[in-house]
């Protein structure tokens, strides 16, 4: 047997584990055993039939017994009874993007869900929402999945791709002979839909790290082959191209497969001699520059004079002459932020309380997080009414009058309505601290009436942000028919802010969108629209939308520290619509230099 085959053998006996509940040392135990054979450099067979496995690193006596087992008998007896007491079904729920055994036994033990077929009944008939930390938005994350899955569309989420390379790197991370992993290509470039994933590792032994590769049960059929490179489809639908290059090509091919095509070519243009290829740098005189000379993509940029470009900047619209000038150092980074202004809770249709979302936020060394619960309106997300709002005030303020160092601001996201006008009046909105207003129906309108809809929240003076603006959903919903220009005139007019939604499912606005908003004068907030825990670390996703748009600290709202943050609101609300005068103390970057539980 194969190592890979021997290391898969222990992660499903590790996964029918925590399915059943059984003992959480003997699943750490198992994972660990899972990794050291994987990376193991000699046959794990050979191995055991010479001297034991004992010793060796993660191998326990105990599990050198049972790997016997598996060698002399075919099976091990722990993992063939945990197969008789698990639905084989639940291992393909199990492997679905999102799930993991954790949501699987959720699911098992809680509705009987068996495999992917009852999975998606239940999601579609809202009957996962109401288990603990999964909800509304998770639920409809599930069956867009299943679709995807069964669909096998052309096109996928930047999130979903994210989510399959961090696997299948961890995996290669674990093989005897890789020294280096990299994902390349749109995904490593943060584009909000990919076609693909590419994969891209250092070794000098490539068959072996190719035939082992094609082990991986997310990976179900073998679509081209050569001596360095293969291509897979996967059960997600998902191609998976991988290459194995040398140390020494390793920094030109990360380059060259990162791209885009259009960067590569801007920086030929720019370099003029020097033609740039995947194994180096070649002269006019046929000299070449390879990996032992340059040996990073920043020492690549340094050979030109240039700053180092991220990959997310990388689309051939100038980032080179960009660099040569020093602008690219001053685009936001993640570490600029200082607060999420558009979060959901158990109070609506969030998963998580408000406890468990403001003892996250303070964990990512946040200043502030704004509670922004679904108006009346919208009843499928459990809108809260009037009386709602004013308990749930209550409770923020006492929630505050315990905590000095961090703000909880009381806000909503109040619904446009399908006949002009918001969800709530006047009179309530101006209790919030911060007030969203989005569009959640009429989304098939013509574009005067949803554009008319949308600037007349803009002029309403207690609306401080207009949420998802063009309404998209990745890869199932279009924008609505909105005239853009129209609505960010009557922003900067207004002084109203527009947000770069983070959710995977929206990036909404789009970089190009968000580039557009600031040089109409307006300012960004960059918010993750939470309904969970785990959906407070999609920052990351609306940092880089608002990177690629070339956005600076000053560009974004929630960059601010709490008390400039709110002049902003307050000022905005008054009519003041004078420009964001802010100093460098102003912003968060200064008094969180700590931060690094992103």
């Amino acid at each position: 047997m194969r190592n890979v085959e021997i290391a898969w053998i222990f992660s499903e006996l590790s996964d029918l584990m925590e399915i059943t509940g059984l003992d959480k040392n003997k699943i750490k135990a198992y994972r660990q055993a899972a990794k050291s054979i994987s990376a193991m450099g000699e046959s794990v067979e050979n191995t055991y039939y010479q001297n034991n496995l004992s010793g060796l690193p993660g191998i326990s006596p105990k599990i050198s017994a049972m790997v016997g087992q598996l060698i002399e008998k075919g099976e091990i007896e722990e993992l063939e009874l945990l197969r008789s007491q698990i639905p084989r079904g639940l291992l393909k729920v199990v492997n679905l993007p999102g799930i993991g055994p954790k949501r699987a036994a959720l699911f098992y033990y809680n509705l009987g869900i068996e495999d992917i077929e009852d999975l998606e009944r239940f999601a579609r008939k809202g009957e996962l929402r109401n288990l603990k930390g999964i909800g509304v938005k998770t639920e409809m994350e599930i069956i867009n999945n299943i679709e995807m899955m069964l669909k096998h569309t052309e096109k996928y989420k930047l999130s979903l791709a994210k989510e399959l390379a961090a696997e299948l790197m961890d995996y290669l991370e674990g093989m005897s002979g890789v020294e280096k992993v990299s994902v390349v290509g749109s995904v490593r470039r943060w584009k909000d839909m990919v076609g693909d994933l590419d994969l891209l590792v250092s070794s000098p032994c490539p068959e072996r790290i190719l035939d082992d590769f094609i082990y991986h049960p997310l990976l179900n059929k073998v679509l081209a082959r050569d001596n360095n490179f293969i291509s897979c489809s996967t059960h997600w639908g998902i191609k998976v191209e991988l290459a194995v290059v040398s140390a020494e090509e390793y920094p030109f091919s990360l380059f060259w497969k990162t791209g885009s095509r259009a960067h590569i070519n801007e920086l030929a243009k720019y370099t003029g001699k020097w033609e740039i290829t995947s194994q180096g740098l070649k002269n006019e005189a046929g000299e070449m520059y390879t990996g032992t000379l340059l040996n990073s993509e920043d020492a690549i940029y340094s050979f030109f004079d240039l700053a180092y470009i991220s990959p997310e900047l990388r689309e051939g619209s100038g980032e080179v002459w960009l660099a040569k000038s020093g602008h690219l150092s001053s685009i936001i980074k993640i570490e600029d932020i200082c607060g999420d202004l558009h979060v959901h809770s158990n109070w609506s249709d969030g998963a998580a309380s408000i406890d468990e979302l403001v003892a996250r936020a303070k964990d990512k060394g946040y200043q502030y997080i704004s509670i922004t619960d679904h108006s009346q309106s919208l009843k499928v997300a459990g809108g809260l009414n009037p009386e709602r709002l004013k308990a749930q005030y209550r409770y923020i303020d006492e929630l505050n009058s315990n905590s000095n160092n961090f703000k909880i601001l009381k806000g909503v996201e109040v619904d446009i309505l399908l006949k002009d006008g918001l969800d709530f009046d006047d009179e309530i909105l101006e209790k919030a601290d911060v007030v969203i207003a989005s569009v959640h129906s009429g989304f098939n309108q013509d574009g005067d009436t949803i554009t008319s809809r949308i600037i007349q929240a803009i002029e309403n003076k207690q609306v401080d942000i207009i949420g998802h603006l063009t309404g998209r959903l990745l890869g199932s919903r279009r924008g609505y028919s909105l005239e853009v220009e129209k609505v960010m005139d009557a922003a900067a007019r207004e002084g109203k802010i527009l947000e770069i939604n983070s959710s995977p499912d929206r990036l909404d606005l789009d970089d190009r969108n968000a580039r557009m908003a600031v040089d109409f004068g307006v300012k960004i907030a960059v918010n993750t629209d939470s309904h969970s825990i785990k959906h407070l670390d999609e920052m990351e996703y609306g940092i880089a939308v608002a990177r690629r748009a070339r956005l600076r600290p000053e560009d974004v709202i929630n960059t601010l520290n709490l008390e400039p943050l709110l002049n902003v609101f307050n000022n905005n609300k008054r009519g003041d619509k004078n420009e964001d005068k802010r100093h460098l103390s102003d912003g968060c970057k200064n008094g969180n230099e700590g931060r690094s539980k992103r």
